[in-house]
């Protein structure tokens, strides 16, 4: 079996578009410049995608100096990285910590972009935010993705997915692309569903360990390139990766390398590997 990275993405505001990158350093909370930005409402809570479906069509990008941020009918935004001195209170599920304000410009931008009020916010230093002690070391830390520094997908499993979501559509039907899953790692040469039996793995010269499979939401039923929902894949997965009454899709990673620089077209090696037939890794 030959693996091998065939592409890279980072999303440097949660919940808005990703961008796909030939190379990124790995750093111990995840890839650079991945999730260290988010938006919350009044009260400091997240706002996602999974309640402001348009999200997914704000598009943002790294800069030297912050973002430069573009969305359908409104002027592009420049943010600066903001001072780290302007901390406020953030929640981001049972996370609670503080990140640095962008201001009002950027507050005034999202929020029409939105449809409503919300402020712009970054971490400016991730080792605030420890991932969940039930699936990882004391010392593993997180920028603001879900729970996990990275989520690696594969492209055989995507393609057994379509299967059935193409085999189950009553209409004309194209098959999801991976953009659905907003994975940072997307590995080729494994058969379907293997990556669920993984436990160590190495891209290049970087180690991860596979700490959890990935519960996948109703943000995966959002069309990235229309703000649509529909019902897939969310259809699909309950009927072929569901157990404990969640539907799984890709694994997450905890680096044990950081400082190392991955790339597109990396050799991928399992160190490490559990017998077949488990499922996903899960409470």
């Amino acid at each position: 079996m030959s693996l091998s990275l065939t592409s890279i993405h980072r999303y440097p505001v949660k919940s808005c578009r990703g961008e796909s990158v030939p190379e990124l350093l790995v750093e111990p909370w995840g890839l650079s410049g991945d999730r260290r930005w988010m938006l919350v409402d009044a009260s400091g809570a997240v706002i996602t995608a999974r309640e402001v479906n348009r999200l997914v069509l704000v598009d943002p990008a790294i800069t030297p100096y912050g973002l430069v941020v573009n969305a359908p009918d409104l002027p592009e935004l420049v943010v600066p990285v903001p001072d780290p001195a302007a901390q406020t209170p953030v929640e981001l599920w049972e996370s609670h910590l503080t990140a640095a304000a962008a201001g009002a410009e950027a507050d005034a931008w999202f929020s029409k972009a939105m449809g409503r009020t919300a402020r712009l916010v970054h971490l400016d230093d991730p080792t605030r935010r420890p991932t969940s002690p039930d699936f990882s070391e004391p010392d593993d830390r997180v920028s603001f993705a879900d729970g996990y520094p990275l989520l690696l997908a594969t492209e055989e499993s995507l393609a057994a997915l379509n299967d059935v979501v193409l085999e189950r559509a009553t209409d004309p039907a194209e098959p999801l692309p991976m953009t659905r899953f907003r994975p940072n790692v997307v590995v080729a040469g494994a058969p379907a569903w293997a990556e669920d039996d993984w436990r160590r793995i190495r891209i290049g010269e970087a180690t991860f360990r596979a700490v959890k499979g990935c519960a996948r939401c109703v943000l995966t039923t959002i069309d990235p390139e229309t703000a649509v929902r529909g019902k897939e894949p969310i259809a699909s997965l309950a009927r072929v990766r569901r157990w404990d009454g969640k539907t799984w899709f890709g694994i997450n990673l905890v680096p044990d390398t950081a400082g190392v620089t991955v790339r597109v077209g990396d050799a991928v090696e399992v160190l490490d590997a559990v017998p077949a037939g488990g499922g996903p890794i899960r409470p």
